[in-house]
């Protein structure tokens, strides 16, 4: 007999240290800056690395304009991308939701953690680091990317089978500042 498991994801609010087995939080609100240009603009420097040179992979920005899917969510799959980085900043100021998973080949379930975005936030998964696609909370969000182009495979995916729910609830969402 086969036994039904549920997971139920406690979104957590994102934070430069809970994230920091997954990437990197583009934050300019918690991160150190320098004055350029004669004074006039604060330069929040390196953020984060494009790590995408592998197999000849070279960087390239894109937009996503993102529709917020139905939640209580049922995460059935999660993906990564094993020759380079990727990073989602989002443009409009919305609240947004990350799913993650450290590195590795053997991804389970019990191992996902979600995380709450200000809208402010973006991230830098590296590489390898599985996640959900991106999880608008609005229509029409949209996302600045900055990913790899290049020769070889650099999505892998991985579905749940049937008897394992990972339930993402909009239930006790954390306060946005």
């Amino acid at each position: 007999m086969t036994v039904e498991t549920t997971i139920e994801l406690k979104v957590e609010p994102l934070t430069k240290d809970a994230f920091k087995p997954f990437g990197d939080v583009i934050d300019k609100e918690a991160s150190d800056y320098f004055m350029i240009n004669n004074g006039s603009t604060r330069r929040y420097h390196r953020m984060a690395d494009v790590d995408v040179a592998d197999n000849g992979g070279v960087p390239i920005i894109s937009i996503f304009q993102a529709t917020p899917l139905t939640y209580p969510l049922q995460v059935q799959m999660m993906e990564r991308h094993p020759l380079g980085s990727q990073a989602f900043i989002p443009l409009l100021g919305r609240p947004y939701l990350i799913v993650v998973a450290e590195k590795g080949e053997d991804l389970q379930p019990q191992a996902l953690r979600a995380f709450f975005s200000n809208g402010r936030q973006g991230v830098n998964y590296h590489k390898g680091v599985w996640h959900h696609p991106v999880l608008a909370l609005q229509p029409d969000d949209q996302f600045l990317i900055v990913d790899r182009a290049g020769e070889g495979n650099n999505c892998d995916e991985v579905y749940f089978d049937e008897f394992t729910k990972v339930i993402l609830s909009l239930d006790n969402l954390p306060k946005v500042d």
